[in-house]
């Protein structure tokens, strides 16, 4: 496989967007004006998908015009990427050899051809991990195609291009802060969960769906985490308690990222018990003693004196106290979680 020259150099930039500390935006803006010795565009874009909507949602289009933009978000272009096969998968497409006729894609006939734009290339963006998640498109006035080299050494860089606008970057990052994160998943806006790469899913755990929906509820306005226990299992087959690590996702494209579960192995307890550490989940919502005691159906000095065995074992002055202490250290199971 022959390689146009200065290959190596785009490389190293595209290397270089990758570790730039920006939103997905300012890397996509980046990495098209790092490919134009390649792609030798006049105007470009670059799309993420959002799969629970199944469009694709522009970050960059640099030389288009407004109207492209709102066309590129637009169920009809999804369909056209659909019926071309930028959907999945897949070599570049040059204009010239699409397997449909442009004259039959709205794209080219009202948008681009429209704007002086007469050759170019389509490249769906796959991680190398296999995720598809979006497009890249670039068109020059020329109407000379890239040659057959230019088109390998974009489907080498395919993988590096995907990774620098992976939606899943960012929360990676942010995975690897919390400390022996163990398992962890992405909660959707439509209450779906994605696999965070490299990471076991909760489902080996023992979590249950029903315990994420209630996680993700958690996450209150203006909270940038939350950290509690959850009923699972370590190893499998065995009951245990799981610390909960939950965040919400920075205000990304695509935007389904609602928020981020990562599982880990439980702090010191100080030798509390499930149904006291259900009391602090109550105590933590700043419920009172009455209504501790109706929720887990127990009388009012049943609940005085799980709230006095608390205290004594966490060394807590106050019901106070111990529930600051345990909101910080994420040492209370939220009441529905753990039922009675």
């Amino acid at each position: 496989m022959g390689l146009p020259p200065g290959s190596g150099r785009i490389t190293a930039e595209i290397l270089r967007i990758a570790a730039l500390p920006v939103g997905v935006r300012q890397r996509a803006e980046a990495l098209i004006e790092a490919l134009r010795p390649v792609l030798r565009h006049d105007a470009a874009w670059l799309s993420l998908l959002d799969p629970e909507r199944w469009l694709q949602e522009p970050v960059a289009a640099p030389g288009h015009r407004p109207q492209l933009r709102r066309y590129l978000t637009s169920p009809a272009f999804m369909a056209q990427v659909e019926r071309v096969g930028m959907h999945r998968g897949g070599r570049p497409i040059r204009v010239f050899d699409s397997p449909v006729p442009v004259s039959e894609l709205a794209a080219w006939v009202d948008y681009f051809e429209p704007a002086g734009l007469a050759e170019g290339v389509s490249m769906p963006l796959v991680t190398a991990d296999g995720r598809y998640v979006g497009m890249l498109g670039a068109h020059a006035e020329s109407p000379v195609p890239l040659a057959d080299e230019d088109l390998d050494l974009l489907v080498m860089l395919t993988p590096l291009i995907a990774h620098v606008v992976d939606p899943m970057r960012t929360l990676l990052t942010l995975a690897g802060m919390v400390h022996e994160a163990r398992a962890g998943v992405v909660l959707t806006r439509a209450g779906r969960t994605e696999e965070l790469p490299g990471l076991p899913g909760t489902r080996a755990f023992g979590v249950e769906p029903a315990a994420l929906r209630l996680i993700g509820s958690l996450l209150t306005p203006g909270r940038s985490w939350a950290r509690f226990l959850v009923p699972g299992e370590d190893p499998p087959g065995r009951p245990a308690l799981l610390q909960v690590t939950a965040l919400p996702c920075p205000p990304e494209p695509p935007g389904h990222h609602r928020a981020m579960v990562l599982l880990g192995s439980p702090p010191e307890t100080y030798g509390l018990t499930r149904r006291e550490l259900q009391v602090l989940g109550l105590l933590v919502e700043g419920r009172s003693n009455a209504s501790i005691a109706s929720e887990l159906r127990i009388t009012s000095r049943t609940a005085v004196g799980h709230l006095e065995h608390i205290m004594l074992k966490m060394g807590a002055e106050s019901r106070t106290a111990a529930a600051v202490r345990a909101d910080r250290q994420g040492l209370y199971v939220p009441a529905g979680l753990l039922r009675p």
